[in-house]
């Protein structure tokens, strides 16, 4: 369906047929539907010809247990490029290749004596 020649109003009873073709499907009535929605058989009738409420199309959607085709119907966007990146923090790019001798000659790593390795129990 191309909706970019549709015109708001078209788009708009698109959906409310939609909505009426899943209450067919699930055997409601109009007054049935309506009472879970909250709003009178009327405003309903409204609904489904493309003039209702967007909370009104999502109560529907909640009664008719479809509330999950909003992400169909608008999906969420994922994170740009940017967020991401600042998602992750700042990572190791490198690791470093000290020779061990150039670590012990400045304290950061001790090689065990024997004293040391003894065990004093």
């Amino acid at each position: 369906m191309n909706y970019q020649i549709m015109t708001n109003a078209a788009i708009a009873a698109e959906l409310g047929g939609r909505i009426e073709r899943l209450r067919l499907d699930r055997n409601m009535t109009q007054a049935d539907l309506a009472d879970d929605i909250g709003i009178t058989t009327k405003s309903y009738r409204q609904l489904v010809a493309g003039g209702g409420k967007l909370e009104n199309i999502i109560a529907a959607l909640r009664a008719l247990n479809c509330l999950e085709q909003l992400d169909n119907f608008l999906p969420s966007a994922p994170p740009s490029p940017l967020e991401l990146l600042k998602l992750q923090g700042k990572q190791r790019q490198r690791a470093h290749n000290y020779p061990l001798a150039k670590l012990q000659n400045h304290g950061d790593v001790k090689e065990p004596n024997a004293k040391s390795a003894e065990l004093d129990w």
